[in-house]
Parts: structure tokens; C-alpha cells; sequence
């Protein structure tokens, strides 16, 4: 079965340990494509707000 694990975190290095906490308990044999994706939001002048968003694609055991 394909199963899909989403992340979305507003620092890059929090998606990162997020996702490798995740990759840790799956085989490199299940991955079947991972996303990625970086938005940015202005909300006033000198403020912006970063999303960092993925998606892991695998096959569940």
C-alpha cells in the first residue's frame, strides 16, 4: 500500500531533522519520491514568513 508522510515547518533545518527522525524507521526499498517545496509570505513591510513543506511518498511494510 502507498502511503504518503507530510512536513511543514517554517525553518528549514526543523524539516530536515522532522524528516530524517521519519527516514530513520523506513527502508531506502519503500521511498517511492519525496517533495519539496519552500513558499514565502509578506505580511508587513519588514516581516516575512517562510514555509518549508515535503511529502515522502513510500510503501508501507
Amino acid at each position: 500500500m502507498i502511503q504518503v508522510k507530510l512536513f511543514d515547518t517554517e525553518h528549514e533545518k526543523d524539516l530536515e531533522e522532522e524528516m530524517n527522525a521519519f527516514l530513520v524507521n523506513i527502508r531506502d526499498s519503500q521511498i517511492v519520491d519525496i517533495k519539496y517545496n519552500v513558499a514565502m509570505n509578506a505580511e508587513e513591510e519588514d516581516e516575512q514568513i517562510y514555509c518549508f513543506s515535503a511529502m515522502i511518498v513510500y510503501k508501507k511494510k
